[in-house]
């Protein structure tokens, strides 16, 4: 245990605390000595005790406030969160849905790539067909003539 020599209110005290606390110890008890000097200034001397009293009591006022005030914010953070969480569902949702869009049109893509394959073929045969159905016509035609 280590001491810490403070002075509160004009007044020496010797405080135990855990080793490695000193420092923290002493700024506590300088945030407490301002707090109490900042009323006794505002309200005059009221007398010792009930100076300390009222330094405690607004002393655990603000930390009840700042308490609230924590809470609050933990409770805006799990919102923040949960928001995030849901969007990050939605994002993911979306992606997979769009994913899927683009395999079914890169198959309806690939199919109609096929069948405009399979037509070209089918046309240059019946672009040949009648070519030679042309041709024969005019051979048959001229032999007739001919003769």
């Amino acid at each position: 245990m280590a001491n810490v020599s403070i002075k509160f209110n004009g007044k020496e005290f010797l405080l135990s605390c855990d080793d490695g606390q000193e420092e923290h110890l002493e700024e506590l008890l300088i945030q407490l000595n301002k707090k109490f000097n900042e009323l006794k200034n505002n309200l005059g001397n009221l007398g010792e005790n009930k100076l300390l009293l009222i330094t405690a009591v607004k002393v655990m006022d603000e930390y009840y406030e700042t308490k609230k005030k924590v809470e609050q914010k933990k409770n805006e953070f799990k919102e923040l969160s949960n928001k995030f969480r849901e969007l990050k569902s939605l994002v993911y949702d979306y992606r997979d849905k769009k994913e899927d869009e683009i395999k079914n049109l890169n198959e309806k893509h690939h199919k109609l790539k096929e069948e405009i394959e399979n037509n070209k073929k089918n046309y240059e045969k019946i672009i040949d067909q009648t070519a030679d159905e042309i041709s024969n016509f005019i051979d048959k035609t001229n032999s007739e003539k001919l003769s």
